[in-house]
């Protein structure tokens, strides 16, 4: 890797970035960008394939979305950027390996896990997470083996509103012949053509000026061909207490919401053969199965009260009702993963930190050269793009603490040394020009059927098309 100089600063900074999502590579381009020191990245990834949730999360309908993709593969251009995919930080490296061969260690491990409701049932056959399923019709390799049947299924509720809940929503009401040219798992698009799903229930906790979805995602679901969107005109009822705090909102999010909701709560069902209904103020109390596997959800009516900070917030009133339901979805959120030895907030999920300084709650103290972005950092808020002020504010605190002197040379300055490491532990390596061969056997295979890409959907077959990935 060439050793850039810049006029500020003779020393070569040396990163570890740890994932290669959208917030690892904002990271990445705020490094580059600044000017006061000369800066190289090595980032790295337990898979061999890169973009965390722009590949394995973003509907295979939101094609836009992922051409973010471009700003990715532009910054992976430079000299001063590699890329170790295929290496597990906790498994094939350690934590004092980092340290040993960085100035600073960057942790954009996004959130790769969820967040389970706490409610009886929750581990009956039917009940899946959001992360789960879409993970699955997304090819990715943790998810790939998931069987959902949906054949067998015609009634299904989705638990939240927020926009994962619309993409779980839309891919099962969409009609598949809509998805066969995207890059949605072949499994996933034979299991959605066999699918028996008529009914879908979307459960919110609060009312109608508080969902979480976008305009544009609700807008989707609402005029998807042969679906019909029924919201009960009474939900749009807003209580003195949403009134209250919507005169203190400013939100145009909000009132758009309001306004196609309120809209489409006006109208009469079509009759469509589909149909997705919007329940709000109502939350799942329990799943009920029969020899293991679920039969119907217990759902309670909530009401909302006024926080101290005036936010409605939702309470149960007491009022129970059950649905008879053959699969659930649970959309309420991500929660990230601990690493070996990083300090970690268990309750929040979300690395120990402050602004981005990774700190030891034992002792209160920052944990030196350590810090996270994303996700990772502040919990599963904001859009991608929410990603890049967040990473400029952690790159900023790096450089202040290199002005500062708080960033100590580590003893190995070689940046063939951790090469070399993983080499020993037979840890076999991908590069960026490795993942650059399995884009083009993705993107030929999929030309061939018609799709725009065919996904690998298991670590070894990538390993294997590689044979073997070249040395770097």
């Amino acid at each position: 890797m060439p050793h850039p100089v810049t006029a500020t600063s003779g020393r070569i900074i040396r990163v570890a970035v740890v994932g290669s999502g959208p917030s690892g590579f904002y990271a990445i381009a705020a490094l580059f960008k600044q000017e006061e020191h000369a800066v190289e990245v090595d980032l790295f990834d337990r898979l061999p394939t890169p973009f965390g949730l722009v590949r394995g999360g973003v509907a295979p309908d939101h094609q836009n979305i992922k051409a973010v993709i471009r700003v990715y593969d532009n910054l992976a251009q430079q000299d001063r950027f590699r890329f170790l995919g295929n290496v597990m930080v906790g498994r094939d490296v350690t934590l004092a390996d980092l340290e040993a061969h960085y100035d600073a260690i960057v942790f954009a491990t996004g959130n790769e896990s969820e967040r389970v409701m706490g409610i009886p049932g929750e581990d009956l056959e039917g009940v899946f997470s959001a992360t789960q399923f879409v993970g699955w019709y997304n090819a990715h390799p943790d998810f790939r083996h998931l069987r959902f049947d949906l054949a067998a299924s015609e009634r299904v509720i989705v638990v939240g509103n927020g926009n994962v809940a619309m993409d779980v929503t839309r891919i099962l009401a969409k009609n598949p012949d809509e998805l066969a040219s995207t890059d949605i798992a072949d499994y996933a698009l034979e299991e959605l053509r066999r699918s028996s799903v008529r009914e879908i229930l979307i459960l919110g906790r609060r009312g109608p000026a508080q969902v979480a979805f976008t305009p544009k995602e609700i807008k989707e679901v609402g005029s998807l061909e042969g679906v019909d969107l029924i919201v009960d005109p009474e939900a749009m009822e807003l209580d003195e207490v949403t009134r209250k705090w919507m005169e203190s909102q400013t939100s145009k999010t909000r009132r758009q919401n309001l306004d196609y909701l309120t809209e489409k709560s006006s109208e009469d069902p079509s009759g469509a053969a589909s149909r997705i209904y919007l329940h709000l103020l109502v939350s799942p109390t329990e799943f009920v199965g029969l020899e293991g596997k679920l039969k119907s959800v217990r759902l309670e009516k909530n009401e909302l009260y006024e926080s101290e900070d005036g936010t409605p917030r939702p309470r149960g009133t007491g009022v129970e009702s059950s649905e008879s339901i053959d699969l659930a979805f649970t959309a309420v959120g991500y929660r990230g993963v601990p690493l070996p030895g990083v300090p970690f907030d268990d309750r929040r999920g979300v690395f120990c930190n402050r602004d981005g300084r990774i700190f030891d709650p034992s002792s209160g103290s920052i944990v030196p050269r350590q810090y996270v972005v994303g996700w990772a950092k502040r919990g599963p808020t904001g859009l991608i793009g929410s990603n890049v002020a967040d990473a400029k504010e952690t790159v900023e605190l790096i450089l202040e603490d290199l002005r500062n002197g708080r960033l100590d040379a580590p003893a190995d300055r070689d940046p063939s040394d951790i090469l070399r490491l993983l080499d020993e532990r037979g840890v076999t390596r991908v590069s960026f020009s490795d993942w650059q061969q399995l884009d083009q056997i993705e993107l030929a295979k999929g030309q061939e059927s018609g799709k725009i890409r065919e996904k690998f959907t298991r670590v070894e077959r990538m390993m294997a098309a590689l044979c073997p990935p070249t040395p770097r």
